[in-house]
């Protein structure tokens, strides 16, 4: 799949807690080459950065890596990689496409790639992650979004509902919802294509949109949770962590 797998990750100036959040620096680069890095090491397939802002553009292409310039009024990081893929590829050539979210610096390369794994099944059109909630206070945190889903192996689920609330009821585990998506290119038009769906409006969900359309999301298990930088705290955290991996 390396030559039919596109991976774009959508970098937003723009934050209300973090502003300018894409160039903080971390262990000497840019938050976003650090995503880029991690993004590369995966080695699933080409990697481009889908850029709002010209310092951003710049960080990143003088760090080795394709960017490109795409709207700053996008709603939704999906939209903004929908976009970029017809930018970087309009001859069709990527048949996939991996969503990596711009503020995972300290991601691993094996959870970027067990994202791609579901989309082999060619009944899937996107997958995703999710982790085993071992902390009590998030089973009824609505900040922590929850995978309800039916068992296909021990490491995926075939994605029912995603919910903030606390489901499935009942003795078994629940499930954290990691934001990375892959796609298959037909998914990503015809979800782009779609309204804003009534549960997804309801529960803040973008991906309720896809389920309310009859598509099919399958999630794989991982170990943990990439920390996404959201604050000034995690920023800190990140910068300790990739700090002490290169050590």
């Amino acid at each position: 799949m390396k030559s039919e797998t596109l991976v774009l990750i959508p970098a937003r100036m723009a934050s209300t807690r973090l502003p300018g959040k894409p160039l903080a620096d971390i262990a000497g680069a840019p938050m976003i080459v650090q995503v880029a890095r991690r993004a590369a090491e995966a080695d699933i397939g080409r990697v481009v950065v889908a850029v709002d802002d010209e310092a951003v553009f710049g960080a990143v292409t003088a760090a080795g890596f394709e960017a490109v310039m795409t709207r700053a009024d996008h709603p939704s990081g999906s939209d903004r990689i929908f976009e970029a893929l017809e930018r970087v590829d309009p001859q069709g050539r990527a048949r996939y496409v991996v969503n990596v979210q711009g503020d995972l610096p300290t991601i691993e390369p094996d959870t970027v790639r067990a994202a791609l794994a579901p989309l082999a099944d060619t009944s899937v059109d996107i997958a995703t992650l999710c982790v085993e909630i071992v902390r009590a206070e998030e089973r009824t945190n609505p900040n922590v979004v929850k995978v309800v889903g039916s068992p296909l192996s021990y490491s995926r689920l075939r994605a029912l509902y995603f919910t903030r609330a606390t489901a499935p009821h009942g003795d078994g585990p629940l499930y954290h919802h990691i934001g990375l998506y892959a796609y298959k290119r037909a998914a990503l038009e015809r979800f782009v294509a779609l309204p804003p769906s009534p549960l997804e409006q309801r529960e803040k969900l973008e991906q309720l949109r896809a389920l309310e359309a009859g598509m099919r999301i399958d999630v794989e298990i991982v170990a943990s949770v990439p920390l996404g930088v959201d604050t000034p705290e995690d920023l800190e955290r990140a910068r300790h962590m990739l700090a002490a991996a290169s050590a």
